[in-house]
């Protein structure tokens, strides 16, 4: 299986202008026996659906949604370069009318935009109209400035109690909480849907404090522990 893509998106506004992402499709499936997990963060992907669906035992489709279509003003602040919501998951409603495999992609749900309960629920019901195979979930990564850019972007557009929530877990108390609290509810709300089975929590142990890593582990029902 190759995943397309786990770095750069093959169907970003750059690599549209060079048709990348249905250029290196067509290179992988013109291999016998090689199947494709597409990841995409853009609705452009819409325009290879033929191409899918010649190969659709073969292919593997999510557009990654990090957050429920009310915080779509939200998401577009820290994701400039990506579809919106609303498109991603249009995109999202074809491909599983045109039959096409689809997995569910909830990565990462960050403090204030989509990690709470409510907005769990309407992602995982979404996820569940669209009849994915699979829902893969990860917390927002803490290395890096990538939470503080993310704050000061959200602060600068005017989401100040947003903002505040994604600089909090910028410590490593506040983050760990998040991870467990974040698992937490949505293993609540998969069982709700009797979609458990489904959940893959992807979840690196060393930043977390040993009590919540032994809380999770307690009750891990999902998590895929790297």
């Amino acid at each position: 299986m190759v995943q397309l893509c786990t770095t750069v998106d093959a169907w970003c506004p750059g690599a549209q202008q060079y048709d990348l992402g249905r250029r290196c499709l067509e290179a992988i499936l013109q291999q016998p026996g090689w199947t494709v997990r597409i990841l995409t963060k853009n609705a452009a992907v819409v325009r290879d659906f033929d191409l899918l669906e010649q190969h659709r035992d073969r292919v593997l489709l999510a557009l990654s949604l990090t957050a429920p279509v009310e915080n779509e003003a939200l998401a577009r602040v820290i994701e400039p370069q990506a579809s919106p919501i609303s498109e991603r998951m249009a995109a999202m409603r074809q491909a599983h009318e045109l039959g096409l495999r689809v997995y569910g992609m909830l990565c990462p749900l960050l403090p204030g935009v989509a990690a709470g309960t409510e907005e769990i629920e309407q992602l995982v019901t979404f996820a569940k109209d669209c009849g994915v195979e699979e829902i893969s979930a990860e917390a927002v990564n803490s290395r890096g400035p990538g939470l503080r850019d993310t704050a000061e972007s959200l602060r600068t557009a005017g989401f100040e109690e947003a903002a505040q929530a994604v600089h909090r877990i910028r410590k490593r108390p506040e983050w760990s909480a998040y991870v467990a609290e974040l698992l937490r509810n949505l293993q609540s709300s998969l069982r709700r849907h009797r979609l458990l089975k489904k959940l893959r929590y992807l979840l690196y142990s060393s930043r977390l404090l040993p009590a919540d890593e032994q809380a999770i582990r307690r009750n891990d029902a999902g998590v895929v522990w790297l």
